[in-house]
């Protein structure tokens, strides 16, 4: 018997964090690129937020694109929420599995959605509440696990209070986000290690940004510590409108390339992510940072003549 390859399970986060900084694109051209991306054989794609349309104009038309997405049965759709408005909005909308975030500062966290830390840790029984009474999935994302723009460093410890907190209060799985792209190896490592310790018989994954171009090298720090969820955005898209200076997530081709190159399965076919990329691109008439991308794809076949 051979045995089977490890695997890993890629969130493709384009169509929400990647869009959500952008200047907001028509619902028909939003179903266009996730049409491309459920082709490219990716199994979940977080698709938009159930947040303020005036605080993100560019997720608007949320309800809309949750309308379309019986066309792919084949892809688990999730949405991002950021309260219990939200989470009403996602549930009569279809979308019962949901993300909700939590800043693991204070100051994120009211730049972000209005209310300290605490208060945001308090309401993940409610946002569960409502999510299980749907048959639905929560996720609490702890966003700005390393850093803050606002306060400076964050403690591990605190995202590991978060971490068991957010258990006992009814979450389903949990993120680790580098919201603002300052960790590193060892700091993704010590982190993710004081996480596991705190919750450890839950699904936990990891979102990363690449602003200091880390990204990569922290999926791989993450993957030797056993974790097998990544979330990543076609062509390197994405950041935060309330976290100055981030920047884009790690692009789901060059995860794809590292971790295929490594004999990691992902299940997602590199070429045709690659051409979703090149949509992306049109639909946005902008390049986008990924360097798969910009170097055009695959290396060149062996013995093809360069100098």
């Amino acid at each position: 018997m051979t045995e089977t390859p490890p695997r890993v399970d890629i969130r493709e986060v384009g169509p929400r964090d990647g869009l959500q900084i952008e200047r907001p694109i028509p619902t028909e051209a939003k179903l266009e690129l996730i049409d491309a991306l459920a082709a490219t054989g990716v199994g979940r794609i977080e698709v938009t937020s159930f947040v303020s349309p005036r605080a993100v104009p560019a997720l608007a038309d949320a309800e809309g694109v949750a309308a379309h997405l019986s066309r792919w049965p084949h892809v688990t759709f999730s949405a991002l929420v950021a309260g219990l408005g939200g989470v009403k909005r996602a549930l009569s909308a279809g979308v019962s599995r949901l993300e909700y975030v939590v800043s693991a500062s204070d100051g994120h966290s009211r730049a972000n959605v209005g209310r300290s830390s605490e208060e945001s840790i308090a309401l993940i029984a409610s946002v569960a509440e409502l999510v299980h009474q749907a048959g639905g999935h929560l996720e609490v994302i702890i966003a700005i696990a390393f850093d803050c723009p606002f306060d400076g460093p964050t403690p591990p410890d605190r995202v590991a209070e978060i971490a068991r907190r957010a258990v006992l209060s009814g979450a389903d799985a949990l993120s680790v986000a580098d919201t603002i792209g300052t960790g590193t190896p060892v700091r993704t490592t010590d982190v993710l290690t004081r996480v596991r310790a705190a919750a450890p018989d839950i699904d936990l994954g990891l979102h990363l940004h690449n602003t200091r171009g880390q990204g990569l090298a922290n999926a791989w720090a993450a993957y030797t510590l056993g974790i097998r969820q990544f979330d990543a955005s076609v062509g390197g898209l994405g950041g935060c409108p309330f976290a100055p200076g981030a920047s884009g997530n790690i692009a789901t081709e060059e995860l794809v390339y590292m971790f295929e190159d490594g004999g990691i399965t992902t299940g997602i076919d590199i070429d045709r992510e690659l051409a979703a990329a090149r949509l992306a691109e049109r639909l946005l008439h902008k390049s986008l940072p990924s360097g798969l991308l910009q170097a055009g794809g695959l290396p060149v076949p062996a013995g093809a003549a360069c100098n």
